[in-house]
């Protein structure tokens, strides 16, 4: 019996790796998840990884749903080149002790393409066919805190539909972290594509993309002269280098591995600044690449009463032109659901009648005097007394 299951163990372990022989490993499958939906993070230069209130970026921070108190509903929309739009929209859902969850569905594409066969004249005018390719994506993520609050862990999972020459599916799977060390410290860490990244083609092709890891810092100090808080972010290249970093700004590969060129590897980070006012304004600024003065970037975002948050990003770039980012966030459940009032009674009144309680002077009963009334007929005597303190 032993045997035969060693048997049967090599032949499935020599499919799986035959199978994964057979694919090909290629870089950046399933790009369009890398995008920066959120233009909270998009104005600190992409350090998604460290920011904790930004629902839209779901797709490279689900730690953040781990302290959700609020149900929050958040759109975004951006248009790139040539009328390449991103549409963005994700909603969070609290769980109690149980942590928070979120859903997000995004559209990454360009309209109106002229369809013309191959051979066929130019047409006039408007009078042509056209198409669209689109790249469509939902996300399931999960986060909870643990370790006495300290440490928030999410874990998310994405599915892909492609619509280009020939349709495809693709899938990917990541989990993060946040430790807050203390109050004003927070080391993150996001493992893109714990599941392997990979895309399944009409043809039969299959792709896929290794994981990469990376890790982040959050520095935050409140400035009372200014009525505010400064805060710094930090969010390194990938740790395991598999992918090309971008290319970087000039279609060169900057360096290797981690462990290979260290230098160059801190100079593939991404970097921001952001001070908080304590009435709802926030101005940012960052750096998409350390090693690019030309990927800086700036923004802003105002947070009304806790229900409303409004933030906007300015993207350079070296060649293509700027990148405008809006987004808007939204607590609806604190109009639809209010919150109970408490069925106890405040601390401090409870603490005062307790007080008040053991002020009251005890008397001993063989020292307290009895005060005789007047009689009623065909009644003790003893019932028309009463004992004073």
């Amino acid at each position: 019996m032993f045997r035969q299951f060693l048997i049967s163990l090599s032949v499935l372990l020599g499919a799986l790796v035959m199978q994964a022989w057979a694919l090909d490993r290629v870089v950046g499958a399933n790009a369009s998840l890398d995008i920066h939906a959120g233009a909270h993070s998009a104005a600190l230069g992409g350090a998604s990884i460290s920011v904790e209130q930004d629902l839209l970026e779901l797709t490279s921070n689900p730690q953040q749903l781990a302290n959700v108190e609020n149900s929050w509903v958040a759109f975004s929309h951006v248009v790139y080149y040539e009328d390449t739009k991103y549409d963005y929209g994700a909603v969070q859902f609290p769980l109690g002790d149980m942590g928070g969850l979120g859903i997000a569905f995004s559209r990454f594409g360009a309209d109106d393409i002229p369809k013309i066969a191959e051979g066929d004249p130019l047409p006039e005018g408007e009078n042509y066919k056209t198409f669209s390719i689109a790249d469509y994506v939902f996300t399931l993520a999960w986060g909870r805190r643990f370790l006495n609050d300290r440490l928030d862990l999410g874990v998310s999972f994405h599915g892909l539909y492609r619509e280009l020459d020939q349709s495809g599916w693709g899938f990917r799977g990541d989990i993060g972290a946040n430790y807050h060390v203390v109050d004003w410290v927070t080391v993150s860490t996001f493992l893109k594509g714990w599941t392997s990244s990979a895309v399944t083609w009409e043809e039969g092709t299959v792709e896929y993309s290794s994981p990469e890891w990376y890790i982040g810092l959050h520095v935050e100090q409140p400035i009372d002269y200014f009525y505010g808080k400064l805060g710094a972010y930090w969010q390194s290249a990938g740790i395991l280098h598999r992918e090309d970093r971008d290319l970087d700004w000039d279609g060169e590969v900057r360096g290797g591995r981690f462990w290979e060129h260290p230098v160059d590897w801190l100079g593939g980070g991404r970097a921001g600044v952001e001070f908080a006012f304590d009435f709802g304004l926030s101005l940012r600024a960052g750096l998409a690449s350390l090693s690019e003065l030309e990927s800086w970037t700036a923004g802003a975002g105002f947070a009304l009463s806790n229900w409303l948050r409004v933030d906007y990003a300015f993207e350079s770039h070296p060649t293509l032109s700027a990148v405008h980012r809006v987004s808007l966030e939204v607590s609806p459940g604190l109009f639809l659901f209010p919150k109970k009032k408490s069925a106890t009674r405040p601390v401090y009144k409870v603490e005062a009648e307790a007080k008040k309680a053991e002020e009251v002077k005890q008397v001993p009963v063989s020292e307290m005097e009895p005060v005789e009334t007047e009689s009623l007929e065909g009644e003790d005597p003893a019932l028309g007394t009463y004992w004073e303190e």
